[in-house]
């Protein structure tokens, strides 16, 4: 029915819309939204009554007291996501440093490991229970430019009892 040059002249035609489409979006992305999605101050804002004090941010539970309560066999369970990269043999490292004894211990302290990164050292000077569930949340908030490429655990009782796992280890 068609020859191949028709055809060819089609698909030309076909991929040639799809490309004005594509241009004029991102003209319009450039023109509506300069300079990318970030956050950008609101041109004019309405005051309203009582404010950001309306509604208070419920934190959630306290640490501690997750921390006291905590339980270190189903930390054990939690130790999955950390073997990848870490051991817990004293002195046997891996890609990350054994982790031993890590609760107490000084940050980037472990001898025959060098590849401590310096956001380390500058976000704690020792691995408490409450530095350790900080830099276990979110390891690149809490200590930007980190070498972990860990994402975080998300549940605050999964980091407590991992925590009371790795502290159980030594004693």
């Amino acid at each position: 029915m068609f020859d191949t040059m028709t055809m060819t002249k089609v698909l030309g035609g076909v991929c040639g819309t799809l490309l004005v489409f594509l241009l004029g979006k991102w003209a319009a992305e450039e023109i509506y939204h300069p300079g990318g999605h970030g956050d950008h101050e609101q041109a004019y804002v309405i005051p309203v009554e009582g404010g950001d004090d309306a509604a208070p941010v419920e934190e959630g539970p306290d640490f501690a007291e997750v921390y006291a309560m905590a339980d270190a066999a189903a930390g054990e369970g939690q130790w999955r996501a950390c073997a990848a990269c870490h051991k817990l043999e004293d002195g046997e490292n891996a890609t990350g440093p054994h982790l031993y004894g890590v609760v107490g211990r000084a940050v980037g302290s472990v001898d025959g490991f060098g590849n401590y990164s310096g956001a380390l050292n500058d976000a704690a000077d020792v691995w408490t229970p409450e530095n350790l569930n900080a830099f276990l949340e979110n390891p690149r908030g809490y200590a930007p430019g980190t070498g972990m490429t860990y994402n975080g655990m998300r549940k605050i009782e999964d980091r407590a009892n991992l925590i009371a796992y790795l502290d159980s280890l030594d004693g």
